[in-house]
Parts: C-alpha cells; sequence; structure tokens
C-alpha cells in the first residue's frame, strides 16, 4: 500500500473521529427542532451591547444575544437561552456592565414564584440604566444653578447686594414723605392723647384705688410662687444673652462680607474670585469629559488568550500562544503569537569530500544537506473584519511573510481557517500552506484538526486549546488585584 493512501486513511479516520465528536458534544439534531429556547426583550436605548453579548441570571452566564434590531424607536434584543431556566410573568431585562470596564450584557430578572410560566417566543420589557453622559447632564446643570448663584451675589442683572441696599434708601425716602404728608394726622392724634389724659385725671383717684389692690394682690401672689418667678426670670436672662450673642456673631460675620473677608466676601466684592469659580468649574467639566472618554475607549477595547497544541502524523508536535486585540472600532484587528514548531529553523549544511585516485589525481565532492531544527517562531498580523463574521490577514506567520482568512461557522461556535506563506522556501520547496479547523464545545475548550503542507509534506494534525476570552482575563484581573 502507497503511503498516499495510507495517509489518506489516516486523515479521513481523523475527520470522522473530529466529527463523531462534535456531533455528540454539540447534541446536533439536523432533523430536530433546536432544542435552546429564544426570547426577545424591548429596550429604549442598548447603547454599548454587542451582539453575541452575555445573558446571565443572577449573575451565571445561561445565554448569548442573538440579533439586535430596531423596531419603530426602539431596540428589539433577541435572547438564546443554553440552560433551562423558569421565567414567570413579570419577569423582565435590564443591561448591566461587569465591573467597571467590563462589557455589558443583558441581566434576566425572573418575576415572582408562582405566577404563571411565560410562553414561548415571549417578549420581556427592557430596562436600561442611566448612562454616563445622564449623570454628566445633571452634573452641569449643578454647575449652571452656582454660577447663576455667584452671578447673583457678585452683581448680576437683577443688581445683586447693591440693588437690596438702592431699594432699602429708596423705601426710607419713601416712608420720610410719608411721615411729611400725614403730620396733620399725627397732630390730630396728640389732641386725642390730651383729651384721653384729662379723663384719666378724672378717674386716676379710682384707678390709684383699684391699682392699689391690683398691687397687693400680685404682691401677694409672688411671694406664693417666688421661687418659680426666679427660676424662669433666670432662664430670660440666658435666653436674652444667648440671643444677643448671636446678634453679634451675625454682625461680625456681615460686616467681614461686606469688607471683602473671608472667601464668601471675596465672591462677593471681587471679580477675580468670581472668574476664578466658573474657571474651575469648566476644568471640573473638561476633566469629567475626559474621564467618560478614557472610560468609553476601555470598555471597547477587548483582549483573547489561545493556547494550543496538536500532534502531526510524522511524530512531530506543534504548540503557540496567540493574543488577538479588538481595538472595538469594528473594523481593524490584530494578532501577535509565537509557536514551537519543528520546522522552526531550516539550515543548509555543506560538506566536501575529498578522494585520492590510484594515479594520484584527486576529486572534491560538495554535498549540500537543509535540516529543519524545532525552534521557537513569532506570528504578527494586521487584521479586518469581513462579511458575516469573516476575517482577513496579513503580515508575519512562523517568521515568513503570508496571508491568511477564517470563516465562522455553527454561530461561530466553529472557525475554518486557511494560511499560506513562506513563499521562497529553502530547496525550491512550493510555499507552506494549512487548512485547519475549529470547534469550541466549551466557552474556553476546543478541538483543533486539519491538513499542513498538502504541497510538500502532507500532514494531517489533530489537537486541542484553551481559549480565555475578555471576560476571563477581566476576572482573572480582578481576582488578582483584589489580593494585593
Amino acid at each position: 500500500m502507497s503511503q498516499v493512501v495510507k495517509l489518506g486513511i489516516f486523515g479521513s479516520i481523523g475527520l470522522v473521529v473530529l466529527a463523531l465528536l462534535i456531533w455528540r458534544i454539540e447534541d446536533i439534531h439536523p432533523f430536530q427542532r433546536n432544542a435552546n429556547r429564544k426570547i426577545s426583550a424591548v429596550f429604549d436605548s442598548v447603547a454599548g451591547l454587542d451582539d453575541k453579548a452575555g445573558v446571565r441570571l443572577a449573575g451565571v452566564r445561561i445565554g448569548l444575544v442573538d440579533g439586535v434590531d430596531l423596531v419603530g424607536r426602539r431596540a428589539r434584543v433577541g435572547l438564546r437561552l443554553e440552560k433551562p431556566v423558569v421565567l414567570t410573568e413579570g419577569s423582565y431585562a435590564k443591561i448591566a456592565n461587569l465591573g467597571l470596564l467590563g462589557e455589558k450584557y443583558v441581566e434576566l430578572v425572573p418575576g415572582p414564584e408562582g405566577a404563571p410560566p411565560l410562553p414561548a417566543n415571549a417578549v420581556l420589557p427592557g430596562r436600561t440604566p442611566p448612562s454616563f453622559d445622564d449623570a454628566m447632564a445633571k452634573f452641569e446643570a449643578i454647575g449652571e444653578s452656582i454660577q447663576g448663584i455667584t452671578g447673583q451675589l457678585g452683581g448680576g442683572p437683577n443688581g445683586g447686594i447693591n440693588g437690596l441696599l438702592d431699594s432699602l434708601k429708596g423705601t426710607t425716602e419713601v416712608i420720610r414723605g410719608l411721615v411729611a404728608e400725614n403730620r396733620a394726622n399725627v397732630a390730630s392724634t396728640v389732641a386725642n392723647a390730651n383729651v384721653l389724659s384729662a379723663a384719666l385725671a378724672r378717674q386716676l383717684p379710682q384707678l390709684a384705688g383699684d391699682m392699689s389692690r391690683t398691687v397687693n394682690q400680685i404682691s401677694d401672689l409672688i411671694a406664693a410662687n417666688r421661687g418659680d418667678v426666679t427660676a424662669s426670670t433666670a432662664n430670660i436672662r440666658q435666653l436674652t444673652a444667648n440671643l444677643q450673642t448671636s446678634v453679634n456673631n451675625l454682625n461680625d460675620i456681615t460686616g467681614k462680607i461686606a469688607g471683602g473677608e473671608g472667601t464668601v466676601g471675596k465672591l462677593v466684592n471681587k471679580n477675580e474670585a468670581y472668574d476664578k469659580v466658573v474657571s474651575t468649574l469648566d476644568s471640573i467639566k473638561g476633566g469629567v469629559e475626559t474621564l467618560s472618554g478614557t472610560l468609553g475607549a476601555a470598555q471597547r477595547f477587548q483582549l483573547n488568550l489561545d493556547l494550543q497544541s496538536y500532534k502531526l502524523n510524522a511524530g512531530n508536535s506543534r504548540s503557540g500562544l496567540t493574543v488577538d486585540i479588538d481595538p472595538g472600532d469594528q473594523k481593524h484587528l490584530y494578532r501577535i503569537g509565537a509557536a514551537n514548531t519543528p520546522e522552526g529553523k531550516l539550515r543548509t549544511k555543506t560538506q566536501r569530500i575529498t578522494v585520492t585516485g590510484p594515479d594520484g589525481q584527486t576529486s572534491t565532492q560538495t554535498i549540500d544537506t537543509l535540516t529543519s531544527e524545532n525552534s521557537y517562531v513569532v506570528t504578527g498580523l494586521f487584521g479586518y473584519k469581513g462579511p458575516a463574521g469573516s476575517r482577513l490577514w496579513a503580515g508575519l506567520i512562523e517568521n515568513t511573510g503570508g496571508a491568511e482568512i477564517d470563516y465562522p461557522l455553527f454561530n461561530r461556535r466553529a472557525m475554518v481557517s486557511f494560511e499560506a506563506f513562506d513563499f521562497n522556501r529553502e530547496d525550491k520547496k512550493r510555499p507552506h500552506l494549512r487548512l485547519s479547523g475549529r470547534y469550541q464545545f466549551h466557552p474556553n475548550l476546543y478541538l483543533v484538526g486539519g491538513y499542513d503542507d498538502p504541497l510538500e509534506t502532507h500532514s494531517l494534525f489533530l489537537g486541542a486549546g484553551i481559549r480565555w476570552n475578555d471576560d476571563n482575563l477581566k476576572y482573572l484581573l480582578g481576582a488578582a488585584a483584589s489580593r494585593f
């Protein structure tokens, strides 16, 4: 049996095993209805929520976002639930964040226990928390209110304190004019007072007797309650002293303000203090806007760490570490990585053999031997997001120039990749090609297999890998920070 037939049989067996693993682990039923449950939620705004974001219940991931559409003036978000959960009437959905720098996800809040369960394809009401822009708008309104108060104290459109003094002066002038105009009435009042005095003079003896009796009664009353009266008088004196102290303090404070002393006095009497307050508020506003932009950029930035290893049919193995960087601009991608590969370093060894014949003649033969050493190679690629979730890469692949294309399948659970690199190989070999497929049967674990270098070595491979997404890395970094 030829080598090519053996390789074909081995590759076919490997692909069948990979297909059976995918079929078994994923529980694929092509002729049955999908077992995943789908519901929808309607929000006023889903700013920052991406497709394929997580769906959680009590903080536990139970599904993912399956499409975001605009229905009228509201956003309709499809939710695909991968775990069996019981949602009753009264349940709702809200948008939350994984920590300060975490990405947004949809949190499901179940209804009360004992309520009827929700029907299939139910539509949940959505609640959107206040955004950072709303908080900044409230801060801006507070700043405007403070600016209005300082403007009134410093002499705004209504005149401030100076206007109040002018109004008081005008009121005094009006009172003086009113007294002058009613002088005759004052004289009449004095005449009435004289008449009243004459009447009192006539009734004074009787009034004096009545007053004498009243004074005696009061004296008897005071004598009987002298202790209580003394205590009350002492309390009144203490209250009067405290009130006088408060009045003196108030006069002292208003005098300092009028003289321009202290922060409030400078703010009222000097325009420089008012200008500094306004400048400080502007600086605070600019700092808040800068912080808002920085936090927004940090929330869009995503990292994915990939560690994989697979076995080649020639007995060699390849292991690699890859970091994918998504800046969140919906277009560009970046990839860096390092790998330990059996074709990491090629060397050409030259041997010269001198042979002396029986006749004494010598001849020299030169033998060039191409050897490969297991060594580390690096990868650095620039990526571009294509249609239908595809990705195009170009740059450095295993120390040489190359390109790569990735295409997702099965709702991004599987990925098919094609690489072409090392177009100027030693010993006039044809370019290095690699066709691979990856199936992610767990959020962090996947199987990988494919066909490496089909133009030269014809090597099938099969292995596995671990993938940490942005949520995992943020959780690990947060846990490490809390330990220190």
